[in-house]
């Protein structure tokens, strides 16, 4: 599948739109493996059980106020899938597996709780905020402690990066140290990231340095509240161990610290868990694999049906086109689209160089090295097609020839739903209601002009929330809204303005105030922009963790005006020392 996306320019002489609880428990019957040897020591607690079983009433679930009672399994995990039988932790080739046991390495060094998500931990792992003060907290994220039940594994998967097939790669530093039941019956794979070597570091050290986890902790929970599906972050823990590494790939390498995330998600399952099954043929364990994904996170396919993994497919391609649409309504670029960082879920996951663009560039790279530009954030629908192909490569073996046809309409098909979402999603930022010829136009004009002055994304459609229409008639644009300002002095300025007027009369049963009240529900006042990132990191790096948690105050409520951010200049011009900052690459 060679077809690529791109679309019109609908008349204009610039550019095309851009393509853009605790709950009751039993007595823990999962021992360890035996003749497992690992780092981490055991914290004994007691296995939760299927809050479904037990019919209790969810408004009296009260949060755990302690570990004490708080339990991780891997059973899901390891009753289903045959595990490496090689016990001993080193760099090596695996096959016919999905997991292997390692165990997290902890740190030598003093640790520091650099900042705690409340919402993850009350609303998701059933735990009291005041948990995260306790020793055993900090022991549980650093991985010194293991909850007992629980086996520690990293999963095999490969993939494609850039373009060209890279074998086996997997949890190259990150361990899944158990999956929650949680009182509302959900089930989340907690994972460490920064915890040591498994058998898929190849030659890195099973590390992650404080910059990139502090990039990570905020941006995925920024995600979030953005309204974005993507992995979550419970906390961001950070060491005095010494870790080297060469920034930007230039040849400089520089000390820096170890820190560990705990990341949760319903699954960390990838395109390339499946790719790496099909390509050395174990066929037997892709299709368990498959069934079982199937059965846990796509509960409308049932598990009997012929035509299970063309329905599945069907769900991923759609799920994945709106993921992306989202991405482009808020200008963020992943950074690295390969296939082993694209979710089945078709949530965000792996936050390494990504970037929210600032000024309007369908060319903008977050990724300093990636030098072909391949994944520029007007290319990320065309990787996202891409990618869902070798996901289809992947299922053929298991597919008859009526299916194999089935799934690759579905595939053609792709564009037409990235279209139809990106198309909603940048007229519900505009305040556009209802279907009216011209629309596209509108929108592509506008990005237009907005490439042509350099005028920042996000605020541009944010101050267009804000001001009113007269002002917008008189063309006079206040100083506060500077955004819009840079865009006025283009010559066309005033024709965009026009047809953007007379567009809104046609709205139905709307005033300007309705206007802007809504549009403010979608064109959030902050993002987590690059030189935001690095302020918080460079004081992280004196141990002064209080911008990092004003930038995650303030990111958790985007659309909200706050004083403090206001300060800190979060919704002003990039300031003039962080022109010239370039994200980083190693993590």
């Amino acid at each position: 599948m060679t077809q690529r996306i791109g679309l019109p320019v609908w008349g204009l002489p610039g550019p095309p739109l851009f393509l853009l609880g605790v709950t009751w428990h039993a007595v823990v019957r999962c021992s360890l493996l035996p003749g497992l040897e690992g780092s981490a020591c055991l914290l004994h607690l007691s296995s939760n059980v299927s809050n479904r079983r037990l019919d209790y009433c969810e408004t009296e679930a009260k949060l755990a106020l302690s570990l004490d009672f708080w339990t991780l399994s891997s059973e899901n995990l390891i009753a289903v899938f045959p595990v490496d039988p090689v016990k001993e932790n080193y760099v090596r080739k695996v096959k016919n597996c999905i997991f292997s046991v390692a165990f997290p390495t902890p740190f030598k060094s003093r640790v520091r709780l650099v900042a705690v998500s409340k919402e993850v931990l009350e609303d998701i792992l059933d735990l009291d905020f005041r948990v995260s003060e306790t020793d055993d907290f900090i022991r549980l994220v650093s991985g010194e402690r293991i909850v007992f039940g629980s086996i520690p594994l990293a999963h095999r998967y490969g993939g494609h990066q850039f373009g060209m097939w890279a074998g086996q790669l997997g949890d190259g530093r990150a361990h899944l140290i158990g999956i929650y039941m949680n009182r509302q019956g959900e089930k989340w794979e907690l994972q460490l990231k920064g915890s040591g070597k498994t058998p898929y570091s190849r030659s890195g050290d099973g590390r992650a340095v404080l910059r990139s986890s502090v990039r990570e902790f905020l941006c995925s929970e920024a995600m979030h509240s953005l309204g974005i599906p993507t992995s979550r972050a419970a906390s961001l823990v950070v060491s005095d161990d010494e870790v080297w590494r060469d920034q930007f790939y230039n040849g400089n390498v520089v000390k820096e610290r170890g820190a560990i995330v705990l990341r949760v998600a319903k699954s960390w399952f990838r395109i390339g868990s499946l790719e790496i099954l099909a390509h050395y043929g174990e066929l037997d364990l892709l299709r368990t694999l498959l069934d079982f994904i199937i059965q846990e996170h796509f509960p409308s396919v049932k598990a009997t049906e012929p035509n299970r993994y063309v329905e599945f497919f069907s769900m991923v391609v759609s799920k994945t086109a709106q993921l992306i649409a989202l991405w482009m309504s808020v200008g963020f670029a992943h950074g690295v689209c390969n296939t082993d960082n694209f979710s089945l879920l078709s949530i965000t996951i792996d936050y390494g160089p990504f970037g929210f663009m600032e000024a309007y560039n369908p060319d903008f790279v977050p990724n300093t090295s990636d030098d072909e530009r391949r994944y520029k954030i007007g290319n990320q629908a065309n990787i996202g097609m891409f990618n869902l192909n070798k996901l289809l490569q992947a299922l053929n073996p298991l597919l008859d020839p009526r299916q194999k046809k089935l799934a690759a309409q579905i595939l053609e098909g792709y564009p037409v739903l990235y279209y139809t979402r990106f198309r909603d999603l940048f007229k519900a930022k505009l305040g556009l209601l209802g279907e009216r010829k011209g629309d596209d136009d509108l929108i592509a004009f506008l990005l237009h002009l907005m490439e042509k002055t350099e005028a920042d994304f996000t605020m541009t459609f944010r101050q267009l929330s804000e001001i009113t229409q007269s002002q917008l008639e008189e063309l006079n644009i206040p100083q506060q809204f500077w955004a819009l300002k840079m865009i006025s002095e283009h010559q066309l300025f005033p024709a965009w303005v026009s047809q953007y007027l007379l567009r809104l009369k046609s709205n139905m049963n709307d005033s300007d105030s309705e206007r802007r009240k809504r549009m403010a529900t979608v064109n959030p006042r902050y993002v987590l922009k690059n030189w935001m990132a690095e302020s918080a990191v460079r004081k992280a790096e004196r141990n002064d963790f209080s911008e990092v948690r004003l930038l995650q105050h303030v990111l958790q409520h985007p659309f909200q005006k706050h004083s403090a951010a206001e300060k800190a200049g979060y919704a002003s011009p990039t300031p003039s020392w962080a022109e010239d900052l370039r994200v980083s690459c190693s993590s």
